[in-house]
């Protein structure tokens, strides 16, 4: 048996660390029972859990993966509408490989697949995705012999009781609002709330599911998709907001004056929790992270390590240290006892349980982790990625104090400052990463490593 399907498509759509493409023209239900078939045969998988999100081709992509999955032999377990942390959850509570049909962030015209081995054990191009790119693309296919069953099984309750139990929220009465962007967050922040009813006032904004994101992209790391959720904070004077991403496996805080924390700073928080529970831990953290982040964690007494960017460095890095807890700039947070993986909700639990524990606001709480001014990360467009590197190491490389390291793209680091360029993995994108050690510092290295990059455009 055969398939016929367009090589090009099937290029594009294998990305480094998921499936992910443009809604028919490039992903379509033929290739997703293809690879629900490939997905079975690579990693021998005898059941499967499935789970989707809210866009209008995610229950027809979902139902054709079960059956190519079914087709090649094996059970399926479809869990329905879900988060990718509550398919994570699924997966490590079950014991099953697990397939989330997503494409997180992206716009309404995108859909993808995010793979993991049983236990949420990530699935990259390097750990099975590029076999399963291999098979699906060589066409290739004979059925089992037996034909496996299809079942379903709803895992929120579950879920929910579980990320509480690992983050219990007691204390102060605090008034949260929550946007959840018109994706995931909208189907798991009210059952996960509900159980906080007597340590929460919940203000929801745009808890309706809908994949067309009719208010704005569920995409929290642009400052333009979190201007809502500013406004309702000072509107109703909440002690905290709560921004999700399409598939809610990121989060990101606004404080009590309406302002953006940056994700290294809820990493530093989140470390601390952490290592208070298991003193003299590992903490992970990308490249990118605030360099507040590692000396956090060294005063605490942790042991920081630091690897590239990407879901898939940190959870092998995770289970090579056994650390207990890893943050990445993007918002992404990994937890030892969630199985390695992220959780945009178990992160915003954190937030709550620290909060709820001191009469102060979030913002006096952050004060001693927020301790270096950040750009956030900046874009360019250079199609030359390596050339550029090239120059900037060489204009910055030799200057007195500075340190080059060569992990993740080129970071120069001095005593006063630092700065991350990396190319994107998909786009002729180069993105920069600085931090000073005050505002005037940060923005004037910022704009002389900006001018450098984009003189050429």
């Amino acid at each position: 048996m055969a398939d016929t399907l367009d090589p090009a498509n099937i290029a594009a759509v294998f990305k480094a660390y998921d499936v992910r493409g443009t809604v028919p023209d490039q992903l379509d239900e033929q290739l997703a029972r293809a690879t629900g078939r490939a997905f079975v045969r690579v990693l021998g998988a005898d059941t499967v859990v499935v789970g989707q999100d809210m866009r209008p081709s995610s229950p027809g992509m979902a139902g054709a993966f079960a059956d190519g999955a079914t087709e090649a032999g094996a059970d399926v377990v479809m869990i329905g509408l879900a988060s990718t942390d509550q398919l994570y959850f699924a997966s490590g509570h079950l014991g099953h490989p697990g397939a989330m049909f997503t494409a997180s962030h992206n716009p309404a015209q995108y859909n993808g697949i995010k793979l993991c081995r049983a236990g949420a054990l990530p699935v990259g191009s390097e750990t099975g995705l590029g076999e399963i790119r291999d098979l699906v693309a060589s066409g290739r296919f004979d059925p089992a012999p037996l034909r496996g069953s299809i079942t379903h099984h709803d895992v929120l309750e579950a879920y929910a009781a579980h990320l509480l139990s690992l983050a219990p929220v007691a204390g102060r009465r605090l008034r949260v609002v929550v946007d959840a962007g018109n994706g995931m967050a909208g189907h798991t922040a009210p059952a996960v709330f509900a159980r906080l009813a007597e340590v929460v006032d919940l203000v929801p904004m745009y808890f309706e599911l809908d994949g067309s994101f009719p208010n704005h992209e569920a995409n929290p790391i642009e400052a333009a998709n979190l201007v809502d959720l500013q406004r309702r904070v000072l509107e109703e004077g909440a002690d905290v907001g709560l921004a999700f991403d399409g598939d809610a496996d990121r989060c990101f805080l606004v404080d009590e004056r309406g302002e953006a924390v940056s994700p290294s700073t809820l990493t530093a928080l989140i470390a601390a929790r952490e290592l208070a529970r298991h003193p003299g831990s590992t903490v992970i953290h990308n490249l990118i992270t605030s360099r507040a982040v590692p000396q956090i964690v060294a005063e605490l007494g942790g042991t920081p390590v630091r690897t590239r960017v990407g879901h898939s460095y940190i959870k092998a890095t995770m289970a090579e240290t056994d650390a207990v807890f890893g943050g990445e700039h993007s918002g992404h947070f990994y937890f030892r006892d969630f199985w390695r993986a992220d959780s945009g909700m178990l992160a915003a639990l954190h937030t709550l349980a620290a909060l709820a524990e001191t009469e102060v606001p979030l913002s006096g709480l952050l004060a001693d982790y927020a301790r270096y001014p950040l750009s956030g990360e900046i874009n360019s467009t250079v199609e030359d990625q390596a050339g550029m590197l090239a120059e900037l190491e060489a204009e910055w490389g030799g200057r007195d104090g500075v340190i080059v390291d060569h992990l993740d793209g080129l970071t120069v680091a001095h005593a006063d400052w630092a700065f991350n360029v990396r190319p994107s993995n998909t786009e002729p994108l180069l993105r920069l990463n600085v931090e000073g050690r005050d505002d005037a510092t940060m923005e004037r290295v910022r704009d002389q490593v900006l001018a450098q990059i984009r003189r050429t455009r």
